[in-house]
């Protein structure tokens, strides 16, 4: 009698694991894959599993209280065309197939932009060469459309800018990323996804019942899943050596302080007006570029953020300015552009700096046309030879299965400029990563 009944409890301890084990499936925390990051990779990567996969459960968390919160809502606003970048690089490709694709998608939600061009301008002898070398290389990377223009033909495009040549690209646009991130986040959740604000990633854990991991969040909340995928931006490095990968890239907090173009003075500009790169230089250098709201941003300059995430001055965590500084790569990236980053920093203080440099290309424009806009604050990953990183790096602690949490997590550790354009192919990438990684996503 007593052997039937220690039987019978010990069938009804299985049956109450299998049971306990099958619920958690699907309770309101558990899921198949969880994507750490609301910025526009972080949306269209969710989006882009659920389509690839209907029946998986997909949950996305974002440490903010509202979506696009940082970079993605943060910045210029363009559709970049492809001109800039190493012909045959991942980052070139990226960025003309998310040109279409953007447009596409645009059109198909409805989502307003508008299709205003853009000019690099040469504005004295020694920048013509760099200009025609540009030139081939958006001719190599299959820019659409662009062409070289002379002095007279600059006034056709833009009638109040001067310069000696100039690249006209008339594909490159402008569009509100937010709004865009937006809609891959209506279109995730409208498939099935769930989204959580406030859950800021504290730990990564493997899970004792259920699924294998369990993400807890900085108020205690707890979701469990199968797998990770992180695009963290800013905080891409921390969260990637929290599962014991490599600290580097790492990312350097630049701010980009932009001005704005008083609404009277707004007729000066068209559409996007870009300088030629100065390859000697780690930033671009200032721009005009025309919002959909229709106000003009002009800059932006570049500067160290004091805080990871400081979009002013008194934005200030000190040990996070220490941890960044102590980086071999930092320092070394700051000695080799010392006047540059004095330089930078002088615009921050006086407009007038900053007005000199605007008025190479448009003569017109005075001091009081100008007042303080907007920042932003990009995220730059960076080697640790003082090498900005140039394309997607998708990073994973392990290919050892036992090894749950190093296994389990991919990171996406560099989403370099322009993300946003590319936004639709990077997140076709990692996605196609985790499938070829982890087979049973595709069940």
């Amino acid at each position: 009698m007593n052997f039937k009944v220690a039987n019978n409890i010990e069938k009804l301890k299985i049956l109450h694991s299998i049971i306990k084990r099958y619920s958690s499936q699907f309770s309101n925390n558990s899921f198949d894959v969880v994507v750490v990051g609301g910025g526009i990779i972080g949306c269209a990567t969710a989006r882009a599993l659920l389509i690839e996969n209907r029946n998986l459960r997909v949950g996305l968390v974002e440490k903010e209280n509202k979506l696009s919160f940082h970079q993605s809502g943060h910045n210029s606003g363009v559709i970049h065309a492809g001109i800039y970048y190493k012909p045959g690089s991942l980052r070139a490709k990226l960025c003309i197939k998310g040109l279409q694709m953007t447009y596409d998608y645009c059109n198909k939600k409805n989502i307003p932009y508008k299709k205003c061009g853009k000019l690099i301008v040469a504005t004295n002898e020694n920048e013509i060469k760099r200009l025609i070398d540009l030139y081939e290389r958006g001719m190599q990377n299959s820019t659409p459309d662009i062409k070289l223009l002379d002095e007279h033909e600059i006034k056709t495009i833009e009638p109040h800018c001067k310069g000696l040549n100039a690249i006209y690209s008339p594909h490159t646009g402008i569009v509100d990323w937010a709004t865009v991130t937006q809609n891959y986040a209506a279109d995730f959740k409208h498939m099935g996804g769930k989204i959580f604000y406030d859950f800021k990633v504290e730990s990564f854990n493997e899970n004792k019942n259920g699924r294998a991991l369990k993400l807890r969040a900085k108020n205690n909340e707890v979701v469990i899943t199968d797998y990770v995928i992180t695009c963290g931006g800013l905080q891409s490095d921390k969260l990637s050596i929290m599962t014991g990968c490599k600290d580097e890239p790492y990312i350097l907090p630049v701010r980009g302080e932009y001005l704005l173009l008083k609404s009277d003075k707004s007729y000066l500009v068209k559409g996007n007006i870009y300088p030629v790169p100065n390859p000697d230089l780690p930033f671009l250098g200032v721009h005009f570029t025309p919002r959909m709201d229709g106000s003009v941003f002009l800059g932006p300059n570049a500067v160290l953020a004091l805080k990871q995430e400081g979009y002013k001055w008194n934005d200030i965590s000190i040990g996070n300015t220490l941890r960044v500084l102590k980086k071999k790569g930092v320092r070394k990236l700051l000695k080799n552009n010392i006047q540059f980053g004095i330089n930078e920093i002088l615009k921050s203080i006086y407009l007038s700096k900053q007005l000199r440099e605007l008025q190479n290309y448009i003569p017109n424009i005075q001091l009081n046309d100008i007042i303080r806009g907007p920042s932003g604050v990009r995220a730059q990953p960076l080697w640790s030879n003082g090498k900005m990183v140039e394309d997607l790096v998708l990073d994973c602690a392990s290919n050892d299965p036992n090894e749950s949490v190093k296994y389990r997590v991919l990171h996406c550790r560099s989403a370099p400029s322009p993300s946003a354009t590319s936004s639709l192919p990077i997140a076709d990438i990692i996605v196609d990563k985790m499938f070829k990684k982890y087979p049973k996503l595709k069940l």
